[in-house]
């Protein structure tokens, strides 16, 4: 059943999410271990930096053809010197030094040693992805939870992918489980988090990527969320719905964590989790008082680790940030009602459509030292997948366009590697599709006007980075956590 077709009134909606787990009867069960998946033994991206991109060589499970697809040419196109299969990032001249801001080396060894597993709560665009990045990692993924998605039909939807191939590893849906490259996976289908039977299956680390479950107050929670976690077509429902803090208590993240979960990531931005961007302040997360934390938004994800480098090394006075973002399944096919933002109501495939975005304004939340000094804009575009940031700043040192240059490409060659990539090659969006890295910095794409302007310009795949980012969100959580 998908969510347009779930149409429901006021008290419907109430009590439908009030209604039992299916099979939360025997959820006493834990379900048993599967062996990891051959897929675990490699990491996507995990190529040594270098001063191109690094090309998607297929090893990392990303749904491409070895020979005669895009991932082919795309990988002619970059110097010869890259290798084609993951090197091994725990020895090699690429590592140059650890800091409190981990390496790619140090996420290597995390991710080799995470044994706590995960779970997905949605099986949607993101929840599908952040599955595939755990396959390619070999992070152990225990349960899936979606209510309103056919156990027959997650196979179908996490097989085949019309962004990034269809996925070449196995998946089926065997004794009740999802079973994706030998690995037993849960199934739930609970409308309420408190429902879900975590502790069954062992009390896992939550990717909460419903897009419902923001706020960790109750009168926080977003009603236009809650419409389209529920399908309800109108926005009356989700308001009326919203009016009572009791009936709003069941909305809450925290019911992941007295359900059984031990911790939680939560796949958007939120106005009151600790937010944290890999790469930029990941070591501020404190285990004893941090159970529920946001990843921040993919833009966001992009536009911090630059904005560290530059602020840094030149000092950033103010700045103004534009995300030529593309459409997302929140946007209309063709043109509709959209009382909250009425230009989000038209046509996604046939529009550029000016939009809203809080992207900028929550650097300020992982770099405290920029808050207040940058603010953004976005504009989405009909293309299905990769964005690009324009981070237009005044700097506070006068500094050379070819400085600034430099001192990305050596950031993306030390501790941010794997997080910030360079790139001086002539690349469009599409050469970026199921690119790994949180931020490309285009080196051709960016100006200066003097020593002291500049336009900085950066690409992220906005579904494909934002989740491998989760997940190295989870597994340093669990590095500290222990």
């Amino acid at each position: 059943m998908s969510k347009r077709d779930i149409v429901l009134t006021n008290v419907t909606v109430v009590q439908l999410l009030r209604q039992p787990c299916p099979g939360e009867e025997n959820a006493e069960t834990p379900p048993g271990r599967a062996s990891e998946g051959s897929r675990g033994a490699g990491i996507a991206g995990s190529e040594p930096p270098s001063e191109s991109v690094p090309a998607r060589d297929g090893t990392g499970g990303k749904g491409r053809a070895a020979a005669g697809g895009r991932g082919s040419s795309i990988r002619s196109r970059f110097p010869p010197s890259l290798p084609l299969t993951p090197a091994p990032l725990l020895e090699g001249p690429h590592v140059t030094h650890f800091s409190p801001i981990l390496s790619s080396a140090c996420w290597l060894r995390i991710l080799r040693t995470t044994p706590h597993p995960l779970s997905l709560n949605r099986f949607g665009r993101i929840g599908r992805l952040v599955l595939r990045a755990c396959m390619e990692k070999g992070v152990k993924v225990v349960a899936v939870n979606d209510p309103f998605i056919d156990p027959e039909y997650m196979v179908y939807l996490f097989k085949y992918d019309s962004t990034h191939g269809q996925y070449k590893g196995t998946v089926e849906y065997k004794n009740g489980r999802l079973v994706v490259d030998k690995q037993e996976i849960s199934i739930f289908q609970c409308k309420q988090p408190r429902d879900i039977p975590w502790k069954s299956v062992g009390s896992p680390f939550v990717v909460e990527s419903t897009g419902v479950f923001l706020s960790l107050e109750e009168t926080s929670v977003s009603g236009r969320g809650v419409q389209g976690w529920l399908g309800v077509g109108w926005w009356w429902h989700s308001k009326h719905l919203m009016n009572s803090r009791h009936q709003c208590s069941f909305l809450l993240p925290q019911n992941h964590i007295k359900a059984g979960a031990l911790r939680v990531v939560i796949c958007a931005p939120s106005p009151d989790a600790p937010t944290f961007v890999m790469g930029v302040n990941e070591k501020d997360y404190n285990p004893d008082s941090m159970k529920i934390v946001s990843n921040a938004s993919c833009t966001t994800n992009c536009l911090a680790p630059l904005a560290k480098v530059i602020h840094e090394r030149f000092g950033i006075v103010e700045g103004l940030m534009t995300t030529v973002h593309s459409y997302t399944a929140t946007q209309k096919t063709v043109d509709g009602p959209s009382n909250k933002a009425w230009r989000d109501g038209r046509g996604a495939h046939q529009n550029i459509i000016p939009a809203s975005t809080g992207a900028a304004k929550a650097v300020g939340k992982v770099i405290p030292a920029l808050k207040g000094k940058l603010t953004g804009t976005a504009f989405r575009v009909p293309t299905p997948d990769v964005s690009v940031v324009d981070l237009t700043c005044r700097l506070a040192q006068p500094t050379p366009y070819s400085a600034i240059k430099d001192a990305i490409k050596a950031e993306a060659k030390g501790r941010m590697a794997g997080i910030l990539a360079y790139t001086e090659d002539e690349v469009v969006s599409t050469d970026f599709i199921s690119n790994t890295h949180s931020s490309i910095f285009d080196a051709k794409a960016g100006i200066a006007l003097n020593d002291n302007f500049v336009k900085l310009i950066s690409w992220y795949d906005n579904e494909y980075g934002y989740s491998h980012r989760v997940v190295d969100l989870l597994s340093y959580m669990f590095s500290r956590d222990n």
